[in-house]
């Protein structure tokens, strides 16, 4: 009888010792893939761009400074649903607000010297128009385009 109580006992305990390290492996599993931490641990994409106002005498332009190729007037383009951070420098001699149309985003009145930095997270596909809202001059687009994996692209063709 005490034979039978003690194999009892070590199968109880030898289960508990199972039970308790397959418990710790999965809590460590849990933390290990960040479902518990207080912070984020992931920085959110951002596009960042940077534009400058340039006036001539004769017309004014915005040109690429960073993030867009360092052209006159370039096409500016963001990816859906990720945070988009346009700084907008006036290197020209009036003063100029940049407006994209379709989304109403603007900058402040920027006198020159100045800039402004508009920050927005698209929340649809498209190209819209940029403008300089003082002279109502149009200069050029923001692109807004969707950004699909290559293994889900793949997937979706075999």
């Amino acid at each position: 009888m005490q034979n039978t109580q003690k194999n009892s006992s070590k199968k109880f305990i030898v289960i508990g010792v199972i039970a308790g390290i397959v418990f710790f492996g999965a809590l460590m599993g849990l933390i290990g893939q960040g479902t518990v931490r207080h912070v984020d641990i992931f920085y959110p994409e951002t596009v960042r761009q940077t534009v400058a106002f340039r006036d001539d005498g004769i017309k004014t332009t915005v040109d690429g400074i960073v993030g867009n190729g360092g052209k006159n007037n370039p096409t500016l383009i963001t990816r859906l649903g990720f945070v988009y951070i346009l700084t907008v420098i006036n290197d020209g001699t009036s003063p100029h607000r940049l407006y994209i149309d379709g989304l109403d985003i603007q900058t402040e009145l920027l006198a020159p010297r100045e800039k402004d930095i508009i920050t927005f997270t698209p929340q649809s596909e498209g190209i819209y128009n940029y403008y300089d809202k003082e002279q109502e001059l149009l200069l050029g687009q923001l692109k807004v385009v969707k950004v699909i994996q290559i293994d889900i692209i793949e997937a979706n063709s075999g």
